[in-house]
């Protein structure tokens, strides 16, 4: 079973993000840390800034409200204005801007098989259990579903992990170096690893391993991963949906 966990990141984030991306239009005067809303009457729609309209601030989306005399449909409500800056940078494809911030997972529980297709991602970093100096005489194995739920194939399965063991086991009682017995080692070896990248990686990695053409290992990680990242990073990844009955992260289009 797939465990992630979030061992660092960019403090702010958001907010770094948001003052990079205003550099390119010097539009610093238009930050601010409270809440803002797009509403509509009915006969016109605006953004309104609860740093003006502190009566409104604990406003949700679909409540009706009155201002300036006149009643109010709430359409939209960002947290603060970096959210809304952030919308607009994916919306646009300004996603360049979302390097400036990182993230990093140690993730336990997964195969070689697994961590062989993480590390295809060139512009994270990686740090992988070393099968050159952990010695893997009892090391643990991840089973495929479709293996675990059949009966015969599990026997032979579980039969071969053996078989491996033993022959590692012989190898290393031969003083053969661990760099040269793992070479019996197979996919189904568990290894930890940790992954760092930018948020705008992140989102990338999400779109591609939590496909529904991808293998069930890796969505089991994206699923997870997602489930965080949307936790403290809400604005970066707004649209992009969670789906665990299904093991899906799916990327919602035009949003």
């Amino acid at each position: 079973m797939i465990k992630v966990e979030l061992i660092g990141f960019t403090p702010d984030a958001e907010k770094i993000i948001e003052e990079a991306g205003r550099t390119a239009y010097l539009s610093f005067d238009k930050k601010s840390d409270f809440p803002l809303f797009r509403i509509a009457s009915e006969s016109e729609e605006k953004l309104v800034y609860s740093e003006k309209y502190p009566e409104i601030r604990n406003a949700k989306e679909g409540d009706l409200i009155e201002l300036e005399g006149k009643k109010w449909e709430v359409k939209k409500r960002w947290e603060n204005t970096a959210a809304k800056f952030i919308e607009m940078l994916i919306r646009s494809g300004h996603h360049s801007v979302l390097e400036h911030s990182f993230a990093t997972f140690r993730i336990k529980g997964g195969s070689r098989a697994f961590t062989h297709q993480l590390v295809r991602h060139r512009l994270a970093a990686f740090t992988q259990q070393s099968q050159r100096y952990v010695n893997e005489e009892n090391f643990n194995f991840i089973i495929p579903p479709s293996i675990e739920k059949n009966q015969k194939a599990l026997k032979i399965f579980k039969e071969f992990m053996e078989y491996a063991k033993e022959t590692y086991s012989k190898l290393r009682s031969l003083k053969i170096k661990k760099e040269d017995s793992r070479f019996v080692l197979p996919n189904a070896v568990e290894s930890e690893i940790v992954i760092s990248a930018n948020l705008r990686e992140w989102r990338h990695i999400l779109e591609l391993r939590g496909h529904p053409t991808a293998q069930w290992e890796i969505r089991n990680f994206a699923v997870e991963v997602a489930k965080i990242l949307k936790e403290h990073f809400p604005a970066v990844f707004y649209d992009f949906i969670i789906d665990e009955g299904k093991n899906l992260v799916i990327k919602r289009e035009n949003q």
